[in-house]
């Protein structure tokens, strides 16, 4: 499924609201000027109030869907049209706002 790759510097959010960034930005491939992120690299999640009050706040995500013919250092990248699930709370990353120039499958 074909969509926009994300860069560093996207818009990404937890369910729940708190922000996703990737850990290790991948600079061998720029979006925009700012590093693209591998599907196997996990991302960060700050501010997620862990709505309603028994679910744990989300803390990392990790990808599991992303491009199959486009890779980098031999591993996929994070596309929009892609699948992560959030640890603890077992959400899904939600992608906002990403560049739209750069499209891959």
């Amino acid at each position: 499924m074909a969509g926009p790759l994300i860069q560093q510097g996207a818009t990404v959010l937890c369910a729940h609201g708190g922000q996703a960034m990737p850990t290790v930005p991948n600079p061998a491939v720029t979006l925009t000027g700012m590093p693209s992120a591998l599907l196997p690299d996990p991302w960060v999640i700050a501010g997620c109030p862990g709505v309603p009050p028994p679910v744990p706040p989300c803390v990392t995500g990790q990808w599991i869907l992303g491009t199959v013919r486009v890779t980098s250092y031999g591993q996929p990248l994070v596309i929009q049209t892609g699948v992560a699930v959030c640890t603890p709370a077992g959400t899904p990353l939600l992608p906002v706002v990403t560049q739209t120039r750069v499209l891959a499958t």
